[in-house]
């Protein structure tokens, strides 16, 4: 019995892939196309296909600057060419999107996000603090870059390969117009555990219901 998975926010198909690869019916939605060609991605804003009858929701990565506790400063003394005011409602935007997804109905959600600060928590509907975080190097990639999870419905991961070698390579990335599109990139081992764990999960749950 195949889940009906939903990965927003994903437009690289590595997290849709790895569900697919499981059996599941798995698919990816973003504003933007998606890179590999797939007929299992939808180009539209997540939040108007919510209530499409999911199994789980998984958010590979929102857009989260104004929500992470690294941009917090922002808020008080804004970047070159931003105004209090835009931070502000930015800060607003990006809080009613992890609410919609947060507060989505369906019954197992998992969303990737840094570390959120006070405002941002405070906006949240239903707030709840994250589940885990996990690290690259847990998963099989030798590379440092904390993820955090806020779980419904849904075990922690488990890591299923310790390697040596950390870099911080995503934080090491030079500036330039991809950037943005590199560093919101998911690591395949931590998108396999997923698949593997969180499918797993989620199936003896319905067939437990079932029963």
């Amino acid at each position: 019995m195949p889940l009906r998975v939903l990965i927003a926010c994903e437009f690289s198909g590595i997290v849709r892939n790895a569900f697919l690869n499981r059996g599941h019916d798995a698919w990816s939605c973003d504003l933007l196309p998606s890179e590999d060609g797939s007929n299992r991605h939808i180009t539209v804003d997540a939040r108007e296909i919510l209530n499409d009858g999911w199994d789980l929701l998984m958010v590979a990565h929102p857009p989260c600057t104004r929500l992470c506790n690294s941009g917090v400063r922002w808020l008080t003394t804004p970047p070159p060419g931003k105004t209090a005011e835009q931070m502000w409602a930015e800060l607003d935007e990006g809080a009613a999107l992890f609410s919609a997804f947060w507060n989505a109905p369906i019954d197992r959600i998992a969303i990737e996000n840094p570390v959120m600060h006070k405002h941002a928590k405070a906006r949240i509907a239903n707030y709840a603090e994250f589940g885990q975080s996990v690290q690259p190097w847990q998963f099989g990639h030798g590379e440092v870059k904390r993820t955090c999870f806020w779980l419904k419905n849904l075990p922690p991961l488990v890591p299923t390969q310790i390697v040596t070698g950390r870099s911080p390579r995503v934080h090491h990335m030079s500036p330039g117009p991809d950037r943005w599109r590199e560093r919101s990139r998911f690591f395949p081992g931590i998108a396999a555990a997923m698949a593997d764990q969180w499918g797993a999960a989620a199936l003896a749950d319905a067939y437990g219901r079932a029963a």
